[in-house]
């Protein structure tokens, strides 16, 4: 946590620590330092432990910077997911002004059907209080890619951020109150799972680029004969897209000028690893939503 703190450096976020919050005791202390010390808000669900609904809620109102309420939506759970957020913002006792209500969609693979289930929570959920803020989350980064021995780059549509614009246009009223959400560039379910820090045993990794409308992924050697190269080969394919936003783009990132000094041997003598990917993949993805958020819509 003291890490994370330091890296925000004061800056706003929410803190979802669900794959440890369940060790309440053990997790007090790191959750202390982030409401006495950092400008994150933690973050609780209809369906956790009550012990940690409480405590979250109570470090919530020491900090004064409230709480976020993160509800997994699905079409065929709305009205119980409803009735569970009402107990439990009544339980909680931090007025609606106070809370961030997170509606997340999790995978999407097409848009139409998605679409539905979205509207439907956001015009049932989001009106059930008077919201400080509802973050909408999504992600469409594939879980699994098949063929990639025979096939190693592929380009992946970003249904993600297809949803959000189907659901501006659907509730142009929303604007300015709903609040785009993604998982980057990793699938959903990735994001809940503690990450282990040891050698990956399949001897590859993925590269990631985010375009305005796609994926564009590459896998890459971590070992073996000329694995260095066949990985330069890769983020070269990233480069040499049309889509690569170039040396001196608008809002260029410390991704694209890591991938660029991969892919013609001008940075480290090495080309990275599988964790150094995903980190540059992150960081440029991040960047560039970021722009894509404050460019007018037409």
């Amino acid at each position: 946590m003291e890490h994370l703190i330091e890296v925000m450096d004061g800056m706003a976020g929410w803190v979802d620590a669900t794959h440890v919050e369940h060790l309440v005791e053990a997790c007090a202390p790191s959750f202390w330092q982030l409401a006495t010390r950092s400008g994150l808000r933690l973050v609780t669900g209809p369906e956790r432990d009550r012990t940690h609904q409480r405590y979250a809620a109570d470090l919530a109102f020491l900090s004064g910077r409230g709480l976020g309420v993160r509800v997994l939506v699905d079409d065929t759970s709305s009205g119980l997911r409803t009735s569970e957020l009402e107990d439990l913002v009544d339980r909680l006792c931090l007025p609606p002004s106070q809370i961030d209500l997170l509606l997340d969609i999790g995978p999407v693979a097409d848009t139409p059907d998605v679409s539905r289930t979205a509207l439907s929570a956001l015009d049932v959920m989001g009106a059930l209080a008077s919201w400080r803020r509802v973050v909408l989350t999504a992600g469409a980064f594939p879980r699994t890619l098949e063929g990639l021995d025979a096939q190693p780059t592929r380009s992946v549509e970003r249904h993600d951020w297809r949803l959000h614009g189907s659901l501006h246009a659907a509730r142009s009223r929303l604007r300015g109150r709903v609040v785009f959400g993604d998982y980057s560039v990793e699938h959903v379910f990735s994001a809940n799972i503690p990450s282990a820090r040891r050698p990956s045993p399949q001897g590859w990794g993925l590269l990631r680029y985010t375009t305005p409308d796609r994926y564009l992924i590459a896998r890459a050697p971590t070992r073996g004969p000329h694995h260095v190269n066949r990985a330069r080969d890769m983020a070269r394919w990233i480069v040499e897209s049309g889509s690569f936003r170039g040396a001196r783009g608008v809002g260029q990132s410390e991704g694209e000028r890591w991938l660029r000094a991969c892919a013609y041997g001008t940075g480290p003598r090495g080309s990275g690893n599988a964790e150094k990917w995903i980190q540059v993949g992150h960081v440029q993805h991040l960047n560039f939503v970021v722009n894509q958020l404050t460019e007018p819509r037409s």
